[in-house]
Parts: C-alpha cells; structure tokens; sequence
C-alpha cells in the first residue's frame, strides 16, 4: 500500500506543475494584447502530455482507497483526492478544452478572443487550487496510510 500511496502523491504533485504554472503567469498574461497573448501561448504547444498525469493521479488515488478500505481516515482522504482530480477533468472538458477546440488551441483567430481567455484562463486557475487540494489530500492519505 505504501508504493500505491507513494505513486498517489508523485502523480498528483506532478498533475499541480502544469495548472500551477497556468495561475502564477495569469495576471500578467490577463494584460496582454491579442497579438502578444496568442504568440504567448504558442509556449503551451506539446503540453498535452502533462494533462496524462491525471488520469494516472486518478487511478493512483482511487487505487489507495480501494486498497485502504479498512482503514476509514486513508481511504476516505484517497476518495477525496479521487474526487478532486475527477473534478480537475471535469471542468478541463467543461471549460477548457472547448476553447481549445474553438481556436484550435490559439492557432486560430477568433473574434470572442477576450471571452475565450477569460474562460480559458480561469479553468485552469480554479483547476490550479483544485488539484492544489487533491495533492493534499492525496498526501494526507500517504501519511495516514504510513502510520
């Protein structure tokens, strides 16, 4: 159980970089012009591969509880973590990927550009704090399922 606990944490703290990294430049990028912001985000071509990291968080953390069903704290800290990273997919496939879709990840000019930002920008800050909370979560599980 230790290494699943192990695998829960690494893969949930490697699913944080990429949101986290989202919120830290969002401020500024919020004060970008339309030509400056889409060069900018010509910088995220390729990070799809990190957006894999979830599903493997996902099955790490729900591999946990199931495996800690005896034990009511770690368990129930897994299947919070569980949740948190589902709902991390949740709002990427709500919010997020539909304006990648709509400007084929910012290859394409669009003219709600501004609107598609905000929404863009936003997803992945409010996924940020999300998976912010599953790393925890998925860490006080390790912790408990080591005591």
């Amino acid at each position: 159980m230790i290494i699943v606990a192990f695998l829960a944490i690494a893969l949930t703290g490697s699913a944080l970089v990429a949101p986290g990294a989202h919120a830290y430049e969002m401020l500024h990028k919020l004060t970008l012009a339309e030509d400056q912001y889409y060069l900018v985000q010509g910088n995220y071509r390729g990070w799809w591969i990190a957006g894999l990291l979830l599903p493997a968080a996902l099955l790490a953390n729900g591999a946990l509880s199931g495996l800690a069903w005896h034990d009511v704290l770690t368990r129930t800290l897994a299947l919070g973590a569980t949740a948190l990273v589902g709902l991390n997919l949740l709002i990427f496939f709500v919010w997020t990927n539909p304006v990648n879709v709509a400007t084929d990840n910012w290859t394409l000019r669009v003219p709600a550009w501004q609107a598609l930002r905000l929404q863009w920008e936003y997803s992945h800050a409010i996924n940020a704090g999300v998976t912010f909370l599953a790393f925890c979560f998925a860490t006080a599980a390790g912790l408990a399922a080591a005591s």
